[in-house]
């Protein structure tokens, strides 16, 4: 196979955005930043999520269309706790937490909740069960 798993998402923001961004994903979330660049201004960083990373670049001008990706998911064993922490930072729950069957061959139980991020991006919060 010569795909081994998904590396990065890409997030972008204005600068304006950086510290908004940076306390959702690493204050809400617990997602530390592991690199960064750009200086004297910072240009872009990474936070890990323990299995792939967000990237974000700080070059947005305006609004950004949400192109062919809907969302991305990020991986949890605990959907509810993610969505309170998120809850509790003021972002909104567009989807609340809730228990689904994926139709498929075998069928794949898993718990899913969503929400919108700082820079209007959609996320998921995905655990297979």
């Amino acid at each position: 196979m010569l795909v081994q798993g998904i590396h990065h998402v890409c997030i972008r923001c204005e600068k304006s955005e950086i510290e908004k961004v940076k306390e959702f994903y690493q204050g809400v979330l617990g997602m530390p930043v592991i690199r960064s660049w750009g200086e004297p201004e910072l240009e872009g960083f990474m936070f890990d999520t323990g299995a792939g990373l967000v990237e974000v670049f700080t070059d947005a001008e305006g609004q950004l269309p949400q192109g062919s990706i809907r969302h991305f998911a990020l991986k949890t064993d605990d959907v509810d706790g993610c969505v309170k922490a998120v809850r509790e930072a003021g972002y909104p729950i567009t989807v609340e937490p809730k228990d689904i069957v994926i139709p498929s061959q075998p069928e794949f139980p898993v718990r899913v909740a969503f929400c919108n991020g700082p820079t209007g991006e959609e996320i998921e919060f995905f655990q297979e069960k």
